[in-house]
C-alpha cells in the first residue's frame, strides 16, 4: 500500500494566536501517530500573519518529543535562507535526540518580500545555488568541509528530501535524492525525475485531500486565505467556511479562489479512494504527503481518520 504522510503548516485560526497554532500542531502529530501515518512534517514561513511555523527544526523537536514512532521532519527548511553548516548542526542534534526518526526536507524558496529577505540576510540569487548548498550540507554529514566538522551531525544518517519548486526535480535527480512534488505539474516532474535520477528513485506527491460529507468545505478556508494573499498581499488566519460562503467576492478574488481549489481531492470514502488510486498511478508516487488543513480541528481529524482507513 502507498504510504500516507502529513505536512502541517501550523496555520493560525481566526480569534487565536500563533502560540495556539503551534500547540495544535504538536497535538495533531500525536493524533497522526495514533492513526498510523508514516511521517509528520512541518514547514518554514517568515513574517506571515496566518502561519505560525517559522522555525521548523525547533518545532520538529517539539513534535518528536511528543511522539515515539512516527517519522518527523521538515517540508521544508528553505536552505537559501540559512548556512548549510547551521542546518547540518540542527538536524544532527535532532537525530542525536531522536535517532532514526528524523527527515531533512529541503526547499529552495527565499523570503517572500524584499524586507524579509533583507532581515534574513539573503536575496533571490541565493536560490540559484540550491544544488551546491545541498552538496555542502550533505558533506557535513560525512567528511566535513574545508576542515570544518559539524557536530553532532558528522557520521549520522539523516535522509534528505528535495522539494520540487522550480528546478527542484532536476536537482533531486542530479543528487540522487528523494523528490517531493505537488501541484498541477506533479506528473511531468515525477516522470522527468525518474528518467534522470542517479540511483533509486523515490517520489512523494503532495496533495490536498479531504474525506467526508461536504468535504469540499474543509478545503475552503485555506483556499480563501490563499486567494486573499494573492489580492491583498497577506495570508490571513483561517475563517470558518460558512463565513466565506456568505462573502461577496470580486471577480479577481473568485478567480484566485477557484485556482486555489483546482486539483484538490475531496468526497466520500469511495470517491477519494478512486481519486487517490488515479493520482498514484498517474505520478508513480511511492508516498502521498497530505496537506489538508481547515478551520475546524475536529472535522480535520475526522477527515484524516477516514483517509487512513482507506489503505
Amino acid at each position: 500500500m502507498t504510504k500516507l504522510s502529513i505536512l502541517d503548516r501550523s496555520l493560525v485560526r481566526q480569534g487565536q494566536d500563533p502560540a495556539r497554532a503551534l500547540r495544535d500542531t504538536v497535538a495533531f502529530a500525536r493524533q497522526a501517530e495514533a492513526l498510523g501515518y508514516h511521517r509528520f512534517w512541518v514547514s518554514e514561513h517568515h513574517a506571515v500573519p496566518g502561519v505560525a511555523g517559522s522555525a521548523p527544526t525547533v518545532l520538529a523537536s517539539a513534535v518528536a518529543a511528543a511522539t515515539s514512532r512516527i517519522r518527523v521532519g521538515t517540508g521544508g527548511v528553505m536552505l537559501p535562507n540559512h548556512r548549510p553548516l547551521v542546518v547540518a548542526e540542527q538536524f544532527g542534534v535532532l537525530d542525536a535526540l531522536y535517532p532514526g526518526r528524523i527527515d531533512m526536507g529541503l526547499g529552495r524558496s527565499v523570503g517572500f518580500t524584499g524586507g524579509i529577505r533583507r532581515a534574513l540576510g539573503h536575496d533571490k540569487q541565493d536560490a540559484e545555488n540550491f544544488a551546491e548548498q545541498i552538496e555542502e550540507l550533505l558533506d557535513y554529514f560525512t567528511r566535513g568541509r574545508d576542515g570544518v566538522h559539524a557536530m553532532p551531525a558528522e557520521g549520522r544518517k539523516v535522509p534528505a528530501f528535495v522539494l520540487a519548486i522550480g528546478s527542484g526535480a532536476d536537482v533531486a535527480a542530479e543528487l540522487g535524492l528523494p523528490l517531493v512534488i505537488g501541484g498541477g505539474r506533479a506528473e511531468e516532474g515525477a516522470r522527468r525525475y525518474r528518467e534522470r535520477v542517479k540511483g533509486t528513485p523515490y517520489v512523494i506527491v503532495a496533495a490536498n485531500i479531504a474525506v467526508g460529507e461536504d468535504a469540499h468545505l474543509l478545503q475552503l478556508p485555506e483556499a480563501w486565505a490563499t486567494a486573499h494573499s494573492r489580492t491583498r498581499g497577506v495570508f490571513p488566519p483561517l475563517r470558518p467556511p460558512e463565513e466565506i460562503l456568505s462573502m461577496e467576492l470580486t471577480e479577481r478574488e473568485r478567480t484566485y479562489l477557484d485556482e486555489a481549489l483546482r486539483g484538490q481531492i475531496h468526497g466520500t470514502e469511495e470517491q477519494v479512494a478512486e481519486r487517490l488510486r488515479e493520482l498514484v498511478e498517474r505520478t508513480g508516487a511511492d508516498e502521498v504527503l497530505v496537506t489538508m488543513n481547515t478551520y475546524d480541528l475536529d472535522r480535520r481529524l475526522d477527515s484524516y481518520r477516514r483517509l487512513i482507513s482507506l489503505r
